[in-house]
């Protein structure tokens, strides 16, 4: 879903080459540990083309898993998984709370993949998620020269850019896109049927909604998601990680590109 994911447009991949966006099919659920593997190679292949490698992006789990390492989580039972994703958010929650009281008690109430995820764990393993973080391996930090900043624009900024960004997407093809994808006839569990903005505009296309409050209902989801990115991103990582906080104007531009090309 090139557009409702604000995948690089042409022009975007013409001026720079962009790696693993839009690589795989709807069908195909991938996870942090799946992508960070990717993540490394592509920039294992990056460096020894002696270029230098741009980490994009605002899902923190993705990124300290490539930086930090992943835990050794074995590979779920099937039936174990099937069971798990099969049953309500309630159910698992309630599984959870006997099982691994302390993730239960960690986790909102409400998320469901979170809450699956631990649950599928414990229950495959025998170990609860809490043990199995508790290791780590295969992270990268130790084996770059990582340059970070994180932009924490005005939230009034931001949240102006999210409505408006949807807004473009309604205008170049996301209706079409969800249509394509509700032809599909997926299962609603996969990770693309989950995505920002799919239920609101799926609403509109089956007729649940009018437009405009699709469009409301997508912008809505858009800020929350933001919201929740900006908190992590302000609290959870390093101290000494540059933080910018004024939109990217020109004198912040050079302190950014400063930052990346300054020797080592």
């Amino acid at each position: 879903m090139p557009v409702l994911s604000a995948g690089p447009s042409a022009d975007e991949m013409s001026r720079a080459e962009h790696r693993l966006y839009g690589f795989l099919d709807g069908t195909i659920a991938c996870s942090a540990a799946d992508w960070a593997e990717r993540a490394r190679r592509e920039i294992a292949d990056v460096h020894e083309q002696g270029q230098l490698p741009i980490l994009a992006g605002g899902t923190g789990l993705y990124i300290r898993t490539l930086l930090d390492g992943i835990a050794p989580v074995p590979h779920i039972d099937e039936e174990v998984r099937r069971e798990v994703r099969a049953a309500c958010v309630e159910e698992n929650r309630a599984r959870l709370v006997d099982l691994d009281p302390e993730a239960a008690e960690r986790l909102n109430a409400s998320d469901r993949a979170r809450i699956a995820r631990a649950l599928e764990v414990v229950v495959s393993t025998g170990r609860p998620l809490t043990k199995w973080h508790q290791q780590r391996e295969g992270g990268i930090l130790e084996d770059v020269d990582l340059r970070p900043l994180i932009a924490l624009p005005p939230r009034d900024w931001l949240y102006g850019r999210c409505d408006q960004r949807f807004a473009q997407m309604i205008e170049r093809g996301a209706i079409e896109e969800i249509t394509a994808l509700l032809a599909r006839k997926l299962d609603p569990n996969l990770p693309v049927m989950r995505g920002i903005g799919v239920r609101e505009i799926a609403s509109f296309v089956t007729g649940e909604s009018s437009l405009e409050q699709a469009v409301a209902a997508g912008q809505q989801a858009t800020r929350r998601y933001a919201k929740r990115q900006y908190t992590w991103f302000a609290h959870q990582p390093p101290a000494d990680w540059l933080r910018f906080a004024d939109p990217l104007d020109a004198a912040t531009f050079d302190q950014v590109l400063e930052l990346l090309t300054a020797s080592a």
